[in-house]
């Protein structure tokens, strides 16, 4: 495939980054071409040395960035991309790994791995493989040369080819590991970073390093400085693979930031293994309130009269089929196509875009090669930081989108909304495709989209009227929507989703949602209560405490749940309507208002609460230490009061606050409101 370029000028701008290199005695090398040039150390030699590139793609089916080998401009020979050196004095052997993927053009193309111990002046082969079939690859390699054992040895992968003879050459996740006998290591998470509040079973990713296969492994984790927690999984992993371990016990963290860090105890029934240095990963947690139903956005960039786009819409076309129902889809007609507008100009300029075909997930380019599921699924499995849920009617040929969102993080970014014909026949052009899909027709209110600053578990609702005749729709009858949210900075797209078609009820959320210690109960029961919506006729509703569905198609609008003391709930309803529509939930906090100090320090008080941000507390005798905390138990005040003082909470947004109180081991909690 041979991309279409179209000559425009577009001001773009080279970031310079430094990656660092992580090197102890197992793992000489791991290197995922994060930053935007070639990593510090690395080097090309031999022909095609400008053909090397860092691409913001992973084709190869890591995650963005990765290296590509480009055809243009020709050459043909031994293209290296070469490693920084590193004393090999006692190693005899290494294994090396990497992904890669390869579009092929015609003939057939070596490569290969060699190293060199002279500075690249003589290079030993140390394998070779042709490649006659586009797909991605993961290689995994014993390598012996006659350099192992020499202080200062690079390695390299090469690419034995006519660069006519290819199209793209993608390359990622490149890890050299000393060969040893016992070796396991966490490698990262089994699960996203960011995590809904309840109950979680914590997990890791592990690798065996080593020659030896693992049958024992003794894991811990350790949050904020608490006790560990260790658990021993009986396990079989072979040389060079890797498994998930997750510790049977749920944990319960509470919102905001944790830091959280696990540890290999033992492997095989021995403390630690022949290599320490990955047997520790640290990290940090984010719990948020909840999380939305995660679809990916797809926005593809063609034209009718593209010769190589034919390709990548029919993999689109396919990959639309694999994941019915887990996506959102816009494709921009651009220059040349009957369909082409200045708002999809906006988007080609907004993303940099110099050719088609060319791809975005999410935000994040995938280049002109066709989008796989390897491309896809990686997406799919971050966490949705908003809700979503849109509907749209039509009035003769004017269109009108009503869109709500609920976002779980506060976050200035912008909601883009795409009216598009499903199917379109009449922009055929040159490249013989006789029908297209998902074409982007008409944006609301425009291409720039709607800035907006979302706080969290504030619903935001938005209302849309168009006269879709003054654009190329084919047929009124055939239209789709897709709503987004986009941070127009950094482009990535927190979640996206379809509209509800051609309906005249929109899935308005509840009202008013409370939660409140019923009165009169001797169990500690909680009244959930909420008003029907404003518009619309629910067929009932779901409710969620903590992020697990506890009541299904209440008729009622309300819902006893009995809870633990002094613990924090966050509860969430959902309205039910017909044709399986639901609304965004509502969201709402609930933890007892007075702790037990509280209720023996009769002096406490705090006034007016609710109040506009200003509070008068009262705390009694000594010196008390005071902290407020948000929803999302960020720290917003902290300060040290006696008796009788002012807090100033003026500058935080409306809602609610945690006030927590303490002295020499006594503590107050309490609910504090800003309206």
């Amino acid at each position: 495939m041979r991309r279409v370029f179209i000559t425009i000028t577009i001001a773009m701008a080279i970031l310079l980054s430094v990656n660092g290199l992580a090197q102890n005695r197992a793992v000489l090398l791991h290197e995922s071409f994060d930053g935007n040039s070639i990593p510090a150390g690395w080097s090309t030699m031999g022909e095609g040395g400008n053909n090397w590139v860092v691409s913001r793609t992973n084709n190869a089916g890591g995650t963005p960035n990765e290296m590509e080998l480009q055809f243009s401009p020709y050459f043909t020979g031994m293209a290296r991309l070469v490693t920084p050196a590193f004393d090999m004095t006692g190693v005899s052997g290494v294994t090396f790994t990497f992904n890669h993927s390869y579009e092929h053009f015609y003939g057939s193309n070596d490569m290969g791995i060699a190293t060199s111990s002279d500075g690249g002046v003589t290079w030993h082969e140390c394998w070779r493989h042709t490649y006659n079939s586009s797909s991605v690859y993961h290689v995994l390699e014993s390598i012996e040369s006659p350099d192992m054992g020499q202080p200062n040895v690079q390695f390299c992968v090469f690419v034995d080819t006519d660069s006519h003879q290819f199209l793209q050459w993608f390359f990622d996740d490149i890890e050299i590991i000393s060969n040893t006998n016992n070796d396991l290591g966490l490698t990262r998470l089994a699960f996203p970073a960011t995590l809904p509040y309840g109950e979680t079973n914590l997990g890791v990713k592990v690798l065996n390093y080593g020659t030896d296969a693992i049958t024992s492994v003794e894991l811990s984790y350790q949050i904020d400085g608490q006790e560990p927690v260790a658990e021993t999984f009986s396990v079989n992993i072979p040389y060079m693979t890797s498994d998930v371990l997750t510790f049977s016990t749920p944990v319960d963290l509470g919102l905001g930031q944790h830091d959280c860090v696990f540890k290999i105890l033992e492997v095989n029934g021995a403390e630690g293994d022949d290599n320490d240095e990955n047997n520790e990963l640290e990290l940090t947690l984010t719990v948020v309130h909840a999380i939305g139903e995660r679809n990916v956005m797809i926005e593809s960039f063609s034209s009718s009269t593209c010769g190589p786009c034919v390709e990548n819409n029919e993999a689109l076309h396919q990959l639309c089929e694999d994941y019915a129902g887990q996506f959102a889809f816009v494709k921009y007609p651009t220059f040349g196509d009957r369909y082409h507008t200045s708002e999809s100009d906006t988007r080609f300029y907004y993303y940099n875009v110099v050719g088609v075909p060319q791809a975005f997930l999410d935000g994040v380019d995938q280049g002109e090669n066709p989008v796989l599921s390897t491309n896809f699924e990686p997406m799919l499995e971050q966490v949705a930081l908003f809700d979503i849920r849109s509907s749209f009617s039509m009035q003769g040929s004017t269109i009108k989108v009503v869109a709500d969102i609920m976002p779980f993080v506060d976050q200035n970014a912008r909601v883009f909304v795409s009216v598009n014909e499903k199917r379109t026949v009449n922009n055929t052009g040159s490249n013989g495709e006789t029908e297209f899909f998902h074409v982007m027709m008409k944006m609301l209110p425009d291409a720039q989209g709607t800035q907006v600053n979302f706080t969290v578990g504030e619903e935001q609702h938005f209302e849309f009227e168009y006269d879709m005749a003054s654009t190329h729709v084919e047929e009124m009858n055939d239209l789709e929507v897709a709503v987004w949210v986009q941070n127009h900075a950094t482009k990535e797209i927190y979640n996206s989703r379809f509209a509800y078609e051609y309906t005249d009820e929109h899935p308005y959320s509840v009202q008013n949602l409370k939660a409140e210690e019923e009165e009169g109960v001797y169990c500690h029961c909680l009244l959930v209560s909420w008003d029907a919506p404003s518009q619309g006729t629910p067929t009932g509703y779901n409710v969620y405490v903590n992020n697990v569905l506890v009541a299904e198609n209440v008729n009622e609008t309300e819902y006893e749940y009995e809870y633990l003391p002094e613990k924090l709930y966050v509860i969430e309803v959902q309205a039910l309507y017909g044709g399986n529509k639901t609304s965004v939930k509502q969201i709402v906090t609930f933890q007892e208002t007075q702790s037990v100090d509280e209720a023996e320090n009769q002096e406490f008080n705090v006034y007016p609460n609710p109040s506009n941000g200003q509070f008068n507390v009262n705390l009694g005798e000594g010196q008390w230490s005071v902290e407020v905390f948000d929803i999302t138990g960020r720290k917003v005040y902290e300060g040290r009061h006696k008796g009788q003082s002012a807090i100033d909470l003026g500058r935080c947004p409306k809602g609610l606050y945690f006030l927590k109180a303490t002295n020499e081991g006594h503590e107050i909690t309490t609910k504090l409101t800003i309206q």
